[in-house]
Order: C-alpha cells, then sequence, then structure tokens
C-alpha cells in the first residue's frame, strides 16, 4: 500500500527520519513541489469524473474544451 503523509517543510527532516527508522516502511523519499501540484490535479480530476457520474455535475465536452482555445 501507499500513503502520502504531508509534512510540514520544517518537519521534513525529522519525519523522514522517523519512516526511515520504521522496520515495516519500504521505501520513504520526498515528493517534489511538481509532483505534488500534478497529483493534487489528478485527485481533484477524478473526484470531478465521479461527480459527473452521479450526476451531481455537467463536465465540458472535448469540443467546448477546443472551442475555448
Amino acid at each position: 500500500m501507499k500513503v502520502i503523509v504531508e509534512i510540514p517543510d520544517e518537519q521534513a527532516a525529522f519525519g523522514m527520519r522517523v519512516l526511515k527508522s520504521l522496520s515495516f516502511v519500504k521505501k520513504a523519499k520526498p515528493m517534489s513541489a511538481a509532483a505534488a501540484g500534478l497529483w493534487d490535479d489528478l485527485r481533484e480530476a477524478a473526484g470531478q469524473v465521479r461527480l459527473h457520474k452521479q450526476g451531481k455535475i455537467k463536465l465540458k465536452t472535448a469540443r467546448e474544451l477546443l472551442d475555448e482555445l
């Protein structure tokens, strides 16, 4: 299982030491700001798709997106 943990910058070094010291943690590495931003964008998009499937919001069609350009 993969888990994302958000740690304040001033506590990041300590947090990484703690994670790496746990025997059951296979891999702990910091995420770049760009990767974190992409992750947030993907999570938001997935949430919008979920709401669309539930009929709670209407998404734009590909044609509507292209027309905006």
